[in-house]
């Protein structure tokens, strides 16, 4: 989207002078003749940039300023005077101008200025969106397959990804790759250059993931220190994707589909209607339409959303993808672990191609994972695969002497002592990989082994 200005001067040559300059250059430009009039404007959409004249006929620059800042602070602002006094220029920087201009001004000095300011107000918002893509978004695997039904989705993921401004809703089961889905739906598309933001809607409450969607004004609620911009709102030219919008509130959904529609939507607390450009891309692995039968999803919103459906077929109904994937995890899990590739024996290939994978890709990664650790770089045969892996054929036996091993009354800390032992062991000692696979931090792997006396692993690693 173009970004947007707001020219504010009682004078109306300059006022439409400018206007009509900077509209040449691209940008959405409105134009107020007094402070009350800016502050209304302000109010009614958002501005990237204001260029405030110091002197109105109802008010002083400074204060339109100020009460434009009470309800929104994302604006930067230019301040246009005709008293070049250094006192001037230093109290209209000390109250929060971005620069200021003396009048009258060249207009190639104004657009240079203009430039400048909105770059400025580029990089802030990129350092938002960057803030907010550590913070909600997860290192994804590759796209890897090669059976017909992989090859089908990504071609519909290609065609659907084309039209840029279109919903999408992915269906799939737990562990498919949704999320890699809708980030190829990303890449694909004419938005790849934009925000790309992922936020897991059940693993965050309610009150929370409405401040963190559509952000919150200050004093909105009793932690609301400060004004906060919402996700949608750093999106904005963007992708935003909503996983597991089967968990969304009752009283969130009609406040998304507002903002599918219209494209606009309030912060939490806020009076202010914000204007954003961005694609919603929403995942699930629940039936939607039982839910909707059952009133706990509404059936306008899932419409919205399935304008554009991928299915995600599980991995068992395409096998042909699991040796791909599984040498693709391998390399990754190599390069993470410090570990040379370890190849695939014949039988090891034949277990992973036979069986079914409840836990479908995922499962498989963290499958390959472990088996590169325990065969520490050699060939991985069967004897390095879980037990669930064993249980068919002539590998029965080796999954029940691999159950015989474990007694069979056992507390939860003894399990979990046990446990942690054998992962240290195979990982060496090394606290950091251990904690990995465990799915814990180093540091709460530590307070185990003190709290269990693993004395062999109570030093640094």
């Amino acid at each position: 989207m173009a970004e947007r200005i707001l020219v504010v001067d009682d004078d109306a040559t300059i006022r439409e002078t400018v206007a009509e300059v900077l509209s040449r250059r691209g940008f959405e430009v409105d134009q107020a003749a007094t402070g009350g009039d800016a502050v209304n404007l302000a109010r009614q959409g958002q501005f990237d940039l204001i260029l405030l004249d110091l002197r109105l006929p109802d008010t002083d620059g400074l204060e339109v300023m100020r009460k434009i800042r009470e309800f929104d602070d994302h604006p930067l602002v230019v301040i246009m005077t005709a008293y070049p006094e250094v006192r001037t220029a230093i109290s209209s920087l000390k109250a929060g101008a971005y620069d200021y201009i003396n009048k009258p001004f060249d207009l190639d000095d104004l657009k240079g200025l203009v430039k400048r300011a909105l770059e400025t107000q580029s990089l802030r918002t990129e350092v938002e969106r960057l803030k907010a893509c550590a913070k909600h978004s997860s290192p994804v695997e590759g796209l890897i397959g090669a059976s017909a039904e992989f090859k089908a989705m990504l071609e519909a993921t290609r065609r659907i990804a084309g039209a840029a401004r279109t919903p999408v809703l992915i269906r799939g089961e737990s562990g498919t790759g949704k999320e890699r889905i809708a980030q190829s739906v990303h890449e694909f598309s004419s938005r790849a250059g934009g925000a790309w933001i992922a936020v897991n809607c059940s693993a965050i409450s309610e009150g929370l993931l409405e401040s963190e969607m559509f952000g919150h004004e200050k004093g909105a609620f009793t932690d609301a220190k400060e004004r906060k911009r919402g996700l949608l709102e750093l999106a904005d030219g963007g992708t935003i994707f909503l996983d597991e919008i089967g968990d969304l509130s009752m009283a969130l959904q009609p406040k998304l589909l507002r903002a599918l529609e219209t494209q606009s939507f309030r912060r939490v607390g806020g009076q202010v209607e914000i204007r954003v450009d961005v694609r919603i891309v929403a995942a699930t692995n629940r039936d939607l339409t039982g839910m909707i039968k059952k009133g706990q999803f509404r059936e306008d919103l899932y419409y919205r959303l399935n304008v554009a459906g991928i299915d995600v077929p599980p991995l068992r109904a395409r096998r042909a993808d699991v040796l791909p994937l599984a040498e693709f995890f391998l390399d990754q899990a190599g390069t993470v672990l410090g570990m040379r590739r370890a190849p695939l024996t014949d039988d090891a290939t034949e277990l992973l191609e036979g069986y079914d994978w409840p836990g479908n890709v995922r499962e498989l990664r963290n499958v390959m994972e472990r088996a590169l650790i325990l065969s520490e770089g050699r060939p991985i045969q069967p004897s390095h695969l879980p037990k669930e892996l064993l249980a068919r054929g002539r590998y029965q036996s080796m999954a029940a002497e691999g159950e015989a091993e474990e007694p069979r009354i056992l507390s939860l800390d003894d399990v979990e002592k046990r446990h942690i032992l054998k992962v240290l062991r195979l990982c060496k000692g090394n606290k950091t990989l251990a904690g990995r696979q465990l799915g814990i931090s180093r540091l709460t792997l530590r307070n185990k082994v003190r709290a269990y006396g693993l004395a062999e692993f109570a030093g640094e690693d």
